[in-house]
């Protein structure tokens, strides 16, 4: 990993990574060849306070383990059986993450939509959608940094939001104070975000500057 990308998932408050991480480009280099999108959703996961977190109270398990890596470390984890890419921020030992919920395909389209049989909107408009899309099926790329594996993310290559819009988290647990914090981050007009409604996508702009 390179220098600048390790300061960019360690400097700010893990919710202030997670909106600059908005429009920056996910790139998966596959077997099969590079896919990218620019990211247009994601969650943020504060750690042992936060009471939807993995690691809430310091829970420490080998499956969690990728949390508690140096900012930018992958951590890919199972949910109703589909996959969710997260990115690990913040020092060492501090178990705060970015979960990825959505992008907006740049390359490797055709690819995208083999792997999932769907082409349009629905295709990466979640966090199980945009790793089927990818083709990741399991969790070997777990405690490794993006930009070390093939995994990256450009920071070079990216679009500015014209706007950001914050809402509670999607299926995150009802208990606890932080079941209802404005964690979860979106490109306002972007349709390739779950469950965005069609009156609220910009068609023209897609939410970019």
């Amino acid at each position: 990993m390179t220098e600048q990308l390790r300061k960019f998932f360690s400097d700010g408050t893990t919710d202030e990574i997670a909106k600059k991480l908005l429009g920056k480009l996910l790139v998966y280099h596959s077997t099969a060849g590079v896919m990218s999108g620019y990211i247009t959703e994601t969650e943020a996961y504060l750690g042992v306070k936060d009471t939807t977190a993995h690691a809430f109270a310091g829970k420490r398990t080998p499956s969690n383990e990728p949390l508690y890596g140096v900012p930018g470390t992958v951590y890919i984890y199972s949910i109703h059986s589909r996959l969710c890419l997260d990115i690990a921020t913040q020092a060492k030992d501090i178990p705060e993450g970015i979960l990825i919920r959505g992008i907006q395909p740049v390359q490797g389209i055709e690819l995208m939509e083999q792997n999932r049989a769907k082409h349009g909107f629905d295709l990466t408009n979640g966090p199980g959608k945009l790793m089927e899309a990818l083709d990741i099926t399991d969790k070997q790329m777990n405690l490794l940094e993006f930009g070390d594996t093939k995994l990256d993310i450009d920071l070079a290559h990216s679009k500015t939001p014209e706007k950001i819009i914050s809402t509670g988290r999607i299926g995150v647990s009802t208990q606890g104070s932080w079941s209802e914090k404005p964690y979860r981050f979106i490109v306002a007009g972007n349709p390739y975000v779950s469950k965005v409604t069609k009156r609220d996508m910009n068609l023209t702009t897609y939410g970019w500057k």
